[in-house]
């Protein structure tokens, strides 16, 4: 039997906005494409090191470091609106505003080595709690931001997130 995350979630299982980031997510399971990003965004994320932690590719955008501190919020909370919805929450989840979580966050302070450390920790519970849901628990239905969602698009939505992220960190950062 193939895992329901091998096989990429329908249009009606996420939001449109969200469509770009699923369609960025190669074929095959969805946990073996988040296992080998982590170590490559973590490889990428060394090229720029401590000294380069804090550039920016233009004045409004987010640092380095900003960048590896948004793609962890994220995860969390991609990985909480999964965790409520495979566990039944019927409720409308709220969404968030990215640049008000990074700008409230001051990841600058922080070492870039440090931000990376708590990336690799959230995916490493990320894989975990996906490793853990049953099938009936990933294609349940639920509302995030005003939308439908369903656990497994959220496993497409993350790793599809990271890889929008790690071109924009290697063509405009590089």
């Amino acid at each position: 039997m193939t895992s329901q995350l091998a096989i990429p979630p329908g249009v009606d299982e996420y939001a449109s906005f969200y469509a770009g980031y699923v369609g960025r997510v190669p074929a095959g399971d969805v946990l073996d494409a988040l296992e080998q990003q982590i170590d490559e965004t973590l490889a990428l994320l060394t090229e720029f090191g401590e000294a380069r932690g804090a550039h920016r590719y233009a004045p409004a955008k987010w640092s380095v470091k900003e960048v590896a501190g948004h793609l962890a919020d994220t995860e969390r909370i991609f990985v909480y609106r999964a965790l409520c919805i495979a566990r039944g929450e019927s409720q409308s989840l709220p969404g968030f505003d990215e640049n008000a979580y990074v700008a409230n966050a001051d990841f600058d302070s922080h070492s870039l080595a440090s931000l990376m450390g708590e990336l690799a920790v959230a995916r490493r519970a990320t894989l975990s709690f996906f490793r853990h849901l049953d099938e009936a628990a990933l294609l349940r239905r639920g509302t995030a931001n005003g939308a439908p969602v369903t656990p497994r698009s959220i496993a497409y939505i993350i790793t599809g997130h990271e890889r929008h992220h790690q071109a924009i960190l290697r063509e405009r950062y590089a």
